[in-house]
């Protein structure tokens, strides 16, 4: 059975910092794409940023370029999006998703809110 569990959200200060982690079993870790997601309130959920199996290439969604990044331990299973310097605009519900071959997977995702 195909699990992904994020943590590591909750409430930070604007300029602060989170590591968010996603652990994964019940398939081959090392073959799957990995990605962040996030969705605010009343919005539609939105691309963050993405790693390959390997983590040889990453990509991230515009505005995250230069705050955030992903990385992987393929010996651990489990992908990590390191955010800084964090806006009140950040906050949002952030899911790890899964690609391997044709299919996707979810978490339940994790919560983040940046206030003062």
């Amino acid at each position: 059975q195909v699990q992904l569990v994020e943590s590591g959200g909750g409430l930070v200060q604007p300029g602060g910092s989170l590591r968010l982690s996603c652990a994964a079993s019940g398939f081959t870790f090392g073959s799957a794409a990995m990605s962040w997601y996030r969705q605010a309130p009343g919005k539609e959920r939105e691309f963050v940023a993405a790693i390959t199996s390997t983590g040889g290439t990453t990509n991230y969604a515009d505005s995250m370029k230069g705050r955030f990044t992903i990385s992987r331990d393929n010996a651990k299973n489990t992908v990590y999006l390191q955010m800084n310097t964090l806006k009140p605009e950040d906050t949002a519900v952030y899911y790890c998703k899964a690609r391997l071959l044709l299919l996707s997977y979810w978490g339940r995702g994790t919560q983040v809110t940046v206030s003062s």
